[in-house]
């Protein structure tokens, strides 16, 4: 195939070396330059959506509404082949767009079932379809691939992307790693439903989010078949490939539990994960319906992970949790998950609520009020260390100073410490009313720290919150007079 900018460049050149050309030889070029420059109207996605810490994550022009990943893997061999299905919805007239897939071999692209001509460059992976597709269309873009999916070192020096585990893998995302096993729209601000399909060796199981819709064994492989409905920011996205204990309850009205466990963290695990049904009614009362169709958690033994993750609806422990991690990520499900921040900046919003979660968790269970929490902590007599205690007031949690730093102690910590600025100001009942309408008010959706401080203000007109949004989310050190 010849492109227009080709083809405008060959016509060109042949009018300035033969200046005496015939009139339709004339009418020919003219022809064709026209062809070119009336034909093509739309323009190239960008590659990426200026991520003030990630700039490369993610990519302009297009939406993404629904994933439809069929995967297959095996261990031995450590060998993925997949085939991703993206349907989409163009924020504009593109001509090019660009899915970030980090690694793999590109095999075939298609768009709206015509094959579609790609090339690589780093993390991007640049479409070009056999048409413009028009502002608003919703267009269907299919990749096939393969290979050894990687391991992604975050500029904090954790590692997240595909990670082995003693018997399979476990696939975590946060902030980017979801690259490295699907091409997609890798960055919060564009939320998308799910339907993955994974097939791996007989006497594995897959675990993803959402509801497990089928499961079924042939000639040596067992298939999976999990279903999210609701948005799903890609790097909430979860696999766990490898040999797990399944339990699956219901309490009350809740939504049904689905737990995986590896054998070897199961006695350890069972106390705290059979209190699942408790944390959930708690934290309904506090932050008001449950997003998901579906709860619970996966177990891994992966020792050199690390931490923990909100993965939605069925958060990843790398080992047996204790009930405060358990509440912790549970939080998540309302403030990060369901309410997901525009971009890696407003990490406070995820980290700040789950903590404040903490609090509240052990305040209401006869443990330390979150006043009692804040005061020890301004005092410096929360930690064990003074450094430690020291650590928190090094930058303001709503503008961390680069990608190696946003999950730093200030986020947590400090982040925490505004919202008990926010309960001192304006008391218990409209707090917690705050609480539940900020999760109501941005459900499925995204929000920014800009949102989140407007909507205090509008919760409560009478107040003047500029000192606390000024000391305690941007100030730099440690307030004075808390």
């Amino acid at each position: 195939m010849v492109s227009c900018a080709r083809r405008i460049a060959i016509v060109a050149r042949s009018v300035r070396l033969v200046p005496t050309l015939p009139a339709a030889t004339l009418l020919v070029a003219a022809l064709v330059l026209t062809g070119c420059g009336g034909g093509v109207h739309g323009t190239p996605g960008g590659s990426g959506v200026r991520d003030p810490y990630f700039p490369k994550a993610g990519n302009g022009g297009y939406d993404v509404t629904h994933y439809g990943l069929r995967l297959a893997y095996d261990p031995d061999a450590h060998h993925l082949t997949g085939t991703a299905t993206l349907t989409a919805r163009a924020a504009k007239d593109l001509s090019a767009f660009n899915l970030d897939l980090l690694g793999m071999e590109v095999e075939k692209v298609t768009v709206g079932g015509e094959s579609a001509r790609w090339n690589r460059a780093g993390q991007e992976l640049t479409v070009r379809p056999h048409g413009d597709i028009d502002r608003d269309e919703t267009f269907r873009v299919t990749v096939r691939y393969s290979g050894a999916p990687e391991t992604v070192t975050d500029p904090d020096g954790s590692q997240e992307g595909w990670l082995r585990t003693t018997d399979g893998v476990l696939a975590l995302g946060e902030p980017t790693g979801s690259m490295a096993w699907f091409p997609g729209n890798h960055h919060p601000s564009d939320k998308a439903a799910y339907d993955l399909t994974v097939t791996v060796p007989q006497g594995l199981r897959a675990v993803s989010n959402g509801e497990l819709r089928s499961e079924r064994t042939a000639r040596g492989r067992t298939t999976f078949v999990w279903h999210s409905g609701e948005p799903m920011a890609s790097y909430l996205a979860t696999l766990a490939i490898g040999r797990f204990d399944i339990s699956r309850s219901r309490a009350g009205d809740g939504p049904p539990v689905y737990t995986a466990v590896d054998p070897a963290e199961a006695a350890a695990s069972r106390p705290v994960l059979g209190r699942i049904p408790e944390v959930l009614r708690w934290a309904e009362r506090r932050f008001g319906p449950y997003p998901f169709s579906t709860a619970g958690a996966i177990v891994d033994r992966a020792p050199d992970v690390g931490y923990a993750l909100e993965t939605q609806s069925r958060p990843v422990f790398p080992g047996a949790p204790g009930i405060t991690l358990l509440v912790h990520e549970f939080a998540h499900q309302w403030y990060g998950d369901s309410v997901t921040p525009k971009s890696w900046r407003d990490m406070w919003l995820n980290e700040g609520f789950a903590t404040y979660a903490e609090w509240l968790w052990e305040e209401d269970h006869g443990g330390d009020s979150a006043q009692e929490t804040f005061d020890a902590l301004y005092s410096g007599e929360y930690f064990d260390t003074e450094a430690a205690g020291q650590e928190i007031w090094e930058f303001p949690p709503a503008d961390p100073p680069s990608a190696a730093r946003i999950s730093d102690p200030p986020v947590y910590w400090r982040g925490a410490m505004a919202l008990q600025k926010v309960r001192q100001a304006v008391g218990d009942d409209r707090f917690f009313s705050m609480l539940r309408g900020w999760a109501a008010e941005y459900r499925y959706g995204n929000a920014d720290t800009a949102d989140f401080t407007a909507y205090v203000e509008q919760q409560a007109p009478g107040e003047d919150f500029e000192g606390i949004w000024e000391d305690w989310l941007y100030g730099e050190g440690k307030p004075e007079g808390a």
